[in-house]
């Protein structure tokens, strides 16, 4: 069954949207393996509104809206990443991170490490803002450093086809599409974004 990870180039980019557009696309399941903040609307519940399709349980679900590691600390909780594994579904899976590749979720381990130990298809959101070639083409060296593999680029915001073209050609990664800033962000104008800007066949 396909899977594919999302991840960032850092936090609060719009990945989580990314996620709920992928999801309902291609009528699959959503995971989030550790959420960190319960006080306002989960990454798992915008996915289930947006997409209308399911999400699985986290794995750890933490109060505190920090990074993973001092999230858990302040509920004295030691995240385990071997208790990170990719559940099996009928229906394709897609996984969300949290924050960028190297958010740490204990003191000794990065998220970018469970995703290399799982070697399943990367997708990397990254803004069209300024500031995304340098952040982008970092993320990028990490990502090949620990022989990830790689699926593409989706980039999130409004069009700067100088900044992705750069991208795409200097970091050698194929360009999946580009997702805008809806002004009204409901199910039926993600879905339709969604459908505008990327190819099915390219999650195949």
């Amino acid at each position: 069954m396909k899977r594919f990870v999302v991840t960032g180039t850092d936090t609060g980019l719009g990945k989580t949207v990314f996620c709920a557009a992928l999801t309902g696309a291609l009528k699959g399941v959503y995971f989030k393996p550790v959420q960190a903040g319960l006080d306002e609307e989960t990454d798992s519940q915008i996915v289930r509104r947006l997409s209308g399709r399911p999400a699985l349980l986290e794995t750890y679900r933490l109060k505190l809206a920090a990074s993973p590691h001092k999230a858990a600390r302040a509920e004295k909780i030691r995240i385990d990443p071997a208790k990170l594994a990719l559940p099996k579904t009928k229906a394709p899976l897609i996984v969300e991170g949290a924050g960028g590749l190297l958010v740490p979720l204990t003191q000794d381990t990065l998220y970018i490490d469970v995703f290399a130990r799982w070697k399943t298809p990367l997708i990397l959101c990254a803004r069209t803002t300024l500031g995304t070639i340098n952040h982008t083409l970092l993320s990028l060296e990490a990502i090949r450093k620990r022989k990830i593999p790689l699926l593409g680029i989706a980039f999130i915001g409004d069009a700067n086809e100088d900044s992705e073209r750069i991208i795409v050609k200097l970091g050698k990664a194929k360009r999946l599409g580009r997702l805008p800033i809806l002004p009204r962000l409901n199910a039926r104008n993600l879905a339709k974004a969604f459908a505008a800007g990327f190819s099915l066949r390219d999650f195949q």
